[in-house]
């Protein structure tokens, strides 16, 4: 198949590893991909962030800013088209965002299908997290989208709901969650503990770019505690704009000695570092997303302490491939920690249930592949029936 991949993504993080992962992927398969973006992200380092784009986001008022995104249409329209009259395509691949409407303005120009993954409801989540400043029209466009697309692919099936109830038909919703490749996530000799001078330590876990909501500073108020064994060690692996708040709290708290912050890592040694948790740690998160470091964890079998909710219960179970705590109860997640810290038995159980989900469910970049190489045909078949 020929696959148009669309996209606005301008940072090197989460999103470009999804991207990534999904386009080598597809191509793996004998698909022919062309990326259509803003700018060329493969070259940059990890962690590569548009800091001009973002200042001015911070100046400038949230309606005019959002203002600027949709003119971002009129460029980004005559570069999708351009492709399109150049390549050909089967079909559209478009990995949406708030207020990118050029993929859907090519399917009512040319007809070609579109194939729209959805990571989250982008017009409440901006409002919730960054601030929203034209609000009803933001969500009026984002439901049109989703509406508009031949078929959705949302990475969650709480979001899918959501999708159906802004009235997308449930027969074009797909759920395809975020995957791993084995390859780079395969158990190896690592040895990393060693090189962290962590030999001996009951290592708590966690990767990602560190925000203030991800509640990483439980974990050091947990540290604090006299009842803790003095061999739990908390391994943070990233950075972002909570970590000096971290790093002063573990220094007024007197347990800086018990945490370590690797700092930013290069995407494939990411699984290094993971090979050196007992404990996997994922505090919060959003109530629809379908979280990469889970799927890194569950690759590398460890023993994951994540929260009870609904998304996160759509891949693993309580007591079986992960301990979920209620993020409602105080102290639960602490407890969780401290009753998995204290039974090898458990984290063995738990790690290799949750290794054995990932084939078994097919949480891997390549059966997403699959899976959506075979969603385009079906979708270019009908076109075809229809012409």
């Amino acid at each position: 198949m020929k696959i148009l991949y669309h996209h606005r993504i301008r940072s090197k993080d989460g999103q470009s590893v999804h991207l990534e992962e999904l386009i080598a992927a597809l191509r793996a398969l004998g698909n022919d991909v062309l990326i259509v973006g803003p700018g060329d992200i493969a070259d940059e380092s990890f962690g590569h962030d548009p800091k001009a784009l973002n200042r001015l986001k911070r100046m400038l008022p949230a309606s005019i800013y959002e203002m600027l995104e949709l003119c971002y249409n009129v460029p980004a329209y005559f570069r999708i088209r351009r492709a399109y009259n150049n390549f050909l395509p089967d079909f559209v691949y478009e990995r949406h965002n708030l207020y990118l409407l050029a993929g859907i303005f090519l399917k009512m120009r040319t007809g070609v299908p579109l194939l729209l993954e959805v990571n989250a409801p982008l017009a409440r989540e901006r409002k919730n997290f960054g601030g929203l400043g034209m609000r009803g029209l933001a969500e009026w466009l984002e439901q049109w989208v989703w509406q508009s697309a031949d078929a959705v692919l949302p990475v969650t099936r709480v979001l899918a709901n959501e999708m159906v109830a802004a009235g997308v038909a449930r027969e074009r919703v797909e759920i395809v969650p975020n995957g791993i490749d084995h390859r780079k996530f395969a158990k190896d000799d690592f040895d990393v503990k060693q090189e962290l001078h962590l030999t001996g330590k009951t290592v708590l876990g966690f990767t990602g770019f560190v925000r203030d909501w991800h509640g990483l500073d439980g974990i050091i108020n947990l540290l604090s505690r006299h009842d803790v064994p003095e061999s739990l060690h908390f391994l943070v692996v990233g950075d972002g704009p909570a970590v000096a708040d971290l790093k002063n709290q573990a220094k007024v708290n007197g347990v800086t000695h018990r945490v370590t912050f690797a700092g930013l890592i290069e995407r494939d040694k990411i699984a290094r570092y993971v090979s050196a948790f007992d404990i996997a740690l994922l505090p919060k998160c959003v109530e629809y997303c379908s979280p990469l470091k889970l799927f890194e964890y569950m690759a590398l079998g460890k023993a994951i302490i994540a929260p009870d909710q609904a998304n996160i219960r759509e891949g693993l179970t309580h007591q079986k491939s992960a301990v979920l705590f209620s993020s409602t109860v105080p102290g639960a997640m602490s407890d969780a920690i401290l009753r998995v810290a204290a039974d090898d038995g458990l984290r063995t159980k738990l790690g290799e249930n949750a290794e054995s989900l990932v084939e078994l469910q097919g949480y891997t970049w390549h059966h997403n592949a699959e899976r959506i190489t075979k969603i385009g045909s079906a979708k270019v078949l009908q076109r075809n029936e229809n012409l």
